[in-house]
């Protein structure tokens, strides 16, 4: 086979190859464009109308979804899951970076059962875990805030971010510990002036993960939020959908559309160092 043929055989599979990946992503990309589409239809032609461009353009979906329930606003919901989403980033990162940076750098009794207990923690499902915890929350009078949600974020909750961190910081050279050591620097200062700067690539996809995890979170907030107004933005949405009578699918669509934006904000501001901690996370 000449070199030629090579070449153009090389050629047709790259072509064939980008073709299939960029059908495939315009399948799964085909979910949110439907919504983004519907949102601006009447209710009347949400399901009737087959194609994607509404024959009828309007904004009184998002007009009449932002009024809320019982005259809460959506600006009020989304501040709510703003409130929870933004407290349980910034707890994620304190306690999770605290606990990993005394699993990989501190020396103390039984530290290996504790970490593999850590561990063990991360393969439990939340169902298992649900019914203890509410009847402990609801013991400290806590139901129906937003304590529950946030509080555990505080007292280094995640076990995953946890790994995540313990990993990344076996990565960097003990021999800066030393030095700082040399220099008259405690725990807290090597922890403060060389772990954590080092550190950011890991924390910054541990504030994304969070954030997402948290705002597109249902099952927890539907448990603890029972008052209109500590509702979040995705107990909002289910709110404007009513299985024994008529649903505004418009509004419906159309606040599930601006619930999407913080999302894709944080990560697109973010995606460079998401990719970084990623890459980097494990790597000697």
């Amino acid at each position: 086979m000449t070199r030629g043929m090579q070449m153009n055989n090389k050629l047709g599979a790259a072509v064939v190859r980008h073709t299939l990946i960029i059908a495939l992503g315009l399948l799964m990309m085909y979910p949110v464009v439907w919504l983004l589409a519907s949102s601006f239809k009447p209710n009347d032609e949400i399901f009737a109308q087959p194609g994607l461009w509404p024959q009828t353009f309007t904004l009184d979906n998002y007009i009449q979804g932002w009024k809320g329930l019982q005259n809460i606003s959506f600006a009020t919901f989304f501040a709510n899951s703003l409130n929870i989403s933004v407290l349980s980033v910034l707890g994620n990162i304190v306690t999770c970076s605290l606990a990993a940076f005394a699993f990989a750098r501190l020396e103390f009794k039984f530290k290996k059962l504790w970490f593999s207990l850590m561990l063990v923690t991360i393969m439990l499902p939340y169902h298992v875990t649900l019914v203890p915890q509410y009847i402990l929350y609801n013991n400290f009078g806590w139901i129906n805030s937003i304590l529950p949600l946030v509080v555990p974020k505080w007292l280094a909750h995640d076990s995953f971010f946890i790994l995540l961190m313990v990993q990344f910081i076996r990565g960097i050279p003990k021999e800066l510990d030393e030095s700082a050591t040399i220099d008259g620097c405690g725990q807290a200062q090597i922890y403060m002036r060389i772990i954590v700067p080092l550190l950011v690539p890991a924390l910054i996809t541990t504030a994304i993960f969070t954030f997402i995890w948290t705002w597109d979170d249902f099952f927890s907030q539907m448990i603890y939020l029972n008052h209109v107004k500590l509702f979040t933005v995705q107990l909002g949405i289910r709110s404007l959908f009513d299985p024994s009578g008529e649903s505004d699918w418009g509004a419906l669509l159309a606040m599930s559309v601006l619930s999407l934006v913080p999302i894709m904000a944080v990560f697109l501001a973010f995606q460079r160092y998401f990719l970084n901690g990623i890459a980097t996370t494990g790597l000697k």
